[in-house]
């Protein structure tokens, strides 16, 4: 799956300079606040959240940032396969374990990547929203934010499921991702409406998968 980690593997061709500028950007976007967390959603399944979340990290890295990516989507999330790292120990087991242990090294794993570590899903619990929810999560990411100078929260569609809305509470931008020719624009607009009705910080659209022939590979818009 390391295949899909565009600005490792292709650091100078179109796609990866487009995830630099959506790196600055956001970093511009922010000149007057710390940016510490950013969560990366989607509409509906198959829009390429892990794609963008998973490059968008390893930009931020590359940029001698220390950099964290957790995978909220405790139900399907593949960011373990992306990096390719054990699946064995992640989000869920810490926030269900928090109070047996003193760290969270056993939790978090070092990519092969520079400055770059990961956090896998870890075992599908039976109730994601409210591990999610739970003041053990917030203090989980509190005291993360005190140890990497960037998070990033690769989390769950947006349509159907309360998880994002949640996370989207306690970060400090949303990004959300939708994909050229597969994106209803109903769907978008939904789940526009949804980040901002509880409060959401949205920083903008990705649009991922633009023809060549047509534009760049992604297109960043702020709101």
């Amino acid at each position: 799956m390391k295949d899909e980690l565009i600005v490792q593997k292709r650091p100078k061709s179109t796609i990866s300079e487009d995830i630099r500028t959506i790196r600055t950007n956001l970093e511009f976007s922010a000149i007057d606040e710390k940016l510490k967390t950013i969560m990366i959603t989607s509409s509906v399944p198959g829009e390429g959240k892990s794609f963008i979340s998973s490059n968008l990290a390893i930009a931020f890295a590359q940029n001698d940032k220390k950099v964290l990516i957790i995978d909220c989507d405790m139900r399907l999330g593949r960011t373990h396969k992306i990096f390719e790292v054990s699946n064995k120990r992640g989000l869920s087991n810490l926030i269900a374990n928090h109070d047996e242990y003193i760290g969270y090294e056993e939790f978090i794993q070092k990519t092969d990547i520079k400055n770059l570590y990961v956090m896998p899903r870890g075992t599908v619990p039976p109730n994601p929203s409210e591990l999610l929810s739970s003041p053990k999560f917030k203090k989980v990411l509190g005291d993360l934010k005190k140890v990497f100078e960037f998070i990033i929260l690769d989390a769950v569609p947006v349509n159907g499921l309360p998880d994002s809305l949640i996370l989207s509470k306690i970060v400090d931008k949303t990004i959300i991702v939708c994909s050229h020719g597969y994106t209803d624009i109903t769907d978008l607009e939904s789940t526009k409406k949804a980040l901002q009705n509880v409060g959401a910080k949205v920083a903008g659209v990705v649009i991922n998968k633009m023809p060549k022939q047509r534009s760049k590979y992604g297109t960043y818009y702020y709101e």
